[in-house]
């Protein structure tokens, strides 16, 4: 009677279904959207952290630059009546040093007595940040600049008598274009906001000027204005709009609040991959649900039918049979508890089955999930440039794309073991490498810094192979660090060279690599693998002094030896020893 009435209502049932399949699709999907923002957030917030530190740091080295120098002899005998022409000269050359617009020595009166040239505002003795620096603190500002400087930063550093009086401010000018030069139009979209909610700062140019308003609008310096749409998933804010073609529609929001420079820090993330990747996962449970609801309809249909096979071949029997029917009765009630029975094994087996696929179905998605979930997001970026450049008709660019994602799936292997060494204290095992391809391997990584430094590499390979015992990550980290030192070392001098040999010791069985510079040489020898020594200026590639260090305890590490010196023709050499393999060399390291 039960099937009967299932048959009946037959068109309720699949609504009920279509229903429910809808639902779980959609709850997956939902739960599938929030894991995959997690990540998505976490790399936004760490690239808006990146270039809010960036910012902030070059900031510093104007704000340092302005204090530092507002005390310069130069600047203080101008107030004694001193000649103008050497500060002219002081400020000049440092603002061409720092990358300054201008910077400028201003009296109390407000009189400029010197600058590095023309490009003073004339409203400077009026301005805030000079006011500010005459009650003794550091004035800070933003605002339009002089000449072509439309946005500029302003550091006003006091000058003070020997009395404690303020005399006079050092004002530094820095133009925003410059700053924001080298990361303009990379991915992804990020802008800082000043107090107004004017965006003053950003890698994306179409957004400069435009300001926020209280509903979430912007208007631009036009006053066109645009809607902003915002939604709230959990901890996630999901902006919709539509400022520019180059920003996403739809896009995961990160902020951080900067008030070092008074400004707010805001990234835009594009949540496509995100959406796609919920969409697979609702697309392929709702297909497994289907699957399985599909085969349970197939054998309530079947059960249907047999059901009625079996009562009309029952009726035929009782008609043709009326005279046997007391001796078939017994019969036929064996019959009816043996269809039973066997209804009851198939259910339990298919029940059985069922449980069986839905547990193997949910390890393997957990397996998927787990080997799949994070490689996919790095890979599926680097595919999105790829495919970006092919649209843009360059191949170049899209095969370099293509072969940072071989690179990154072979290089895993090794940064996983080094990173389960570094975790359990302990180096991982030394290997037999060859020396001379990690020099040039070395060099090929530091080609660009030393094409910016304009140096000369005199670089021989050796006969023979320098085949030593080592890491190769490890290794190439330690020679890069030596280059990279040598490069900064010759900075501003006549002659740069480079120069690199490579000489076997067979008697002490080792291979000895040297790396001598044409710079000012070494100031203290006797400290130079001593943590957090550092003898490099304020400025945006400063060091924390532990690169001499890291590489000290790295070869140790490899039973080598490293040390450097002066030598007598001006320069420092830096001298690695490495032990050599024991073993045959086979032909293939014969080309390393």
């Amino acid at each position: 009677m039960s099937w009967d009435l299932l048959t009946r209502s037959r068109a309720l049932w699949l609504a009920l279904t279509l229903a429910f399949l809808a639902a779980l699709s959609g709850s997956v999907w939902h739960y599938g959207y929030l894991q995959a923002l997690g990540p998505l957030a976490a790399r936004g917030q760490s690239d808006l952290d990146l270039a809010s530190d960036r910012l902030v740091s070059q900031l510093q080295r104007f704000r340092e630059f302005a204090v530092l120098t507002a005390r310069h002899p130069a600047l203080e005998a101008l107030l004694e009546g001193g000649p103008r022409a050497p500060a002219d000269e002081m400020l000049l050359g440092a603002a061409d040093r720092t990358g300054a617009v201008s910077a400028f020595y201003v009296a109390g009166s407000g009189e400029v007595l010197a600058s590095s040239g023309p490009l003073v505002p004339e409203d400077v003795a009026r301005s805030a940040y000079f006011r500010r620096a005459l009650t003794g603190a550091l004035g800070v500002a933003h605002g339009e600049g002089p000449g072509d400087a439309d946005r500029a930063f302003f550091f006003a550093a006091p000058s003070f008598a020997p009395s404690g009086e303020v005399r006079g401010a050092l004002v530094v000018v820095v133009d925003a274009a410059v700053l924001e030069r080298d990361w303009r139009g990379s991915l992804p979209a990020v802008f800082f906001l000043d107090e107004s909610g004017t965006v003053f700062v950003t890698n994306r140019t179409e957004l400069l000027g435009w300001r926020r308003e209280g509903d979430g609008a912007m208007v631009s310096p036009t006053g066109k204005r645009r809607d902003t749409e915002t939604t709230e998933l959990e901890t996630y804010t999901i902006l919709s709009q539509n400022w520019s073609p180059y920003i996403p529609a739809r896009a995961l929001r990160r902020s951080v609040d900067l008030p070092v420079i008074g400004m707010t820090g805001v990234l835009l993330i594009d949540v496509r991959p995100a959406r796609r990747y919920a969409l697979l996962q609702a697309a392929a449970v709702g297909a497994g649900a289907l699957f399985f609801l599909a085969l349970l309809w197939f054998a309530v249909e079947r059960r249907q039918a047999l059901a009625a096979i079996n009562l009309d071949l029952e009726e035929r029997v009782s008609a043709r049979t009326r005279d046997l029917e007391e001796a078939n009765l017994a019969l036929r009630r064996e019959v009816v508890e043996r269809q039973e029975a066997e209804a009851a094994l198939k259910r339990a087996q298919a029940e059985l089955v069922q449980a069986s696929k839905l547990t193997a179905l949910g390890k393997m998605s957990a397996g998927i999930s787990h080997e799949l979930n994070q490689p996919l997001m790095a890979i599926r970026s680097f595919a999105e440039n790829g495919a970006a450049f092919l649209e843009r008709g360059k191949p170049e660019r899209a095969a370099e794309n293509l072969g940072r994602i071989s690179d990154m799936a072979g290089r895993m292997g090794r940064i996983i073991k080094n990173l389960r060494a570094f975790a359990k204290a302990e180096p991982g095992p030394a290997h037999r490498i060859g020396l001379a391809a990690v020099v040039e391997q070395a060099l090929e990584l530091m080609q660009r810094k030393i094409e910016k430094t304009g140096a000369t590499v005199d670089w021989q390979r050796p006969d023979r192979p320098a085949i030593v015992m080592g890491g190769e990550v490890r290794l190439s980290q330690v020679v890069v660090n030596l280059i990279s030192n040598a490069l900064e070392a010759m900075e501003g001098q006549e002659v740069r060279r480079l120069t690199l040999r490579m000489v076997h010791d067979d008697a002490a069985g080792m291979v000895r690599l040297t790396i001598r510079d044409s710079g000012t040489g070494i100031r203290e020898p006797d400290r130079i693998f001593d943590p957090f020594y550092s003898t490099k200026e304020v400025g945006p590639e400063e060091g924390m002094g532990l690169g001499l260090s890291i590489s000290y305890g790295i070869v140790e590490g490899f039973g080598g030896k490293l040390r450097g010196e002066n030598m007598p023709g001006g320069g420092a050499q830096f001298t690695l020893d490495l032990r050599q393999a024991g073993q045959e060399i086979t032909q293939v390291e014969k080309s390393a």
